[in-house]
């Protein structure tokens, strides 16, 4: 299989048609090999519409909620961002090439160790992979100019707006594992106790593991 192609035609087929028209964006999901993310197996579907396994019941999101996911955060080479599930590392690896910085937190301890892995074989070096549950209150810095939640939320914690920069956004999929669909939403930092809100889009997406209604911090 010729996956530059197959790369060529899911921004052409997929991502584009979805309305990611920020050429960066596009850039950036030209050039990170989705595959490289991923087990040899699902090499010749890496840049299919899917979400794809990526060991542990966890998967990939698709192209297209990567696309957006990115083209929302309007991210700058002088941002620092913190992303909330690591997953496989391909939107770390992404967010890497937008950005000055990731702090990127991953749960599944197995998932941190291969993401870190494959982050440095790319020669990607401005990404930091923490093993570490974000569904309460821990030590993470002040004042990120962008926070992206990678998979499903019932609502953003108040933890992580206060998190934000004046100016700072914050991507997340709100909705329970029973809806057939979630809200993507942008949440904007206008001032020290200002946010506003952004509906983006509908998809559908794993939840996050252990964020749920009984988490601490959860404003509804």
């Amino acid at each position: 299989m010729d996956l530059q192609q197959a790369r060529s035609n899911m921004i052409e087929q997929q991502v584009r048609p979805w309305d990611v028209l920020d050429q960066r964006v596009l850039d950036v999901l030209s050039q990170v090999p989705r595959e490289a993310f991923l087990e040899a197996q699902h090499h010749g579907v890496a840049y299919s519409d899917f979400q794809l396994p990526i060991g542990h019941g966890q998967h990939m999101l698709k192209p297209t909620v990567d696309g957006r996911l990115l083209q929302a955060l309007l991210l700058e080479t002088t941002d620092t961002v913190l992303e909330i599930g690591t997953g496989s590392g391909y939107l770390t690896a992404c967010l890497a090439r937008l950005c000055s910085h990731v702090d990127s937190i991953e749960l599944v301890v197995a998932l941190a160790d291969s993401a870190r892995t494959r982050l440095a074989e790319m020669g990607i070096s401005n990404v930091s992979v923490m093993h570490q549950d974000a569904t309460g209150n821990w030590d993470a810095k002040d004042r990120y100019d962008a926070i992206a939640f990678s998979g499903a939320i019932p609502s953003v914690p108040d933890y992580y707006r206060q998190k934000l920069a004046i100016g700072g956004r914050l991507f997340a999929m709100i909705g329970e594992v029973s809806q057939p669909t979630m809200e993507a939403i942008l949440i904007t930092r206008v001032r020290d106790s200002e946010w506003s809100q952004e509906s983006l889009f509908e998809t559908g997406v794993e939840p996050l593991v252990n964020f749920d209604s009984e988490a601490p911090g959860f404003v509804f």
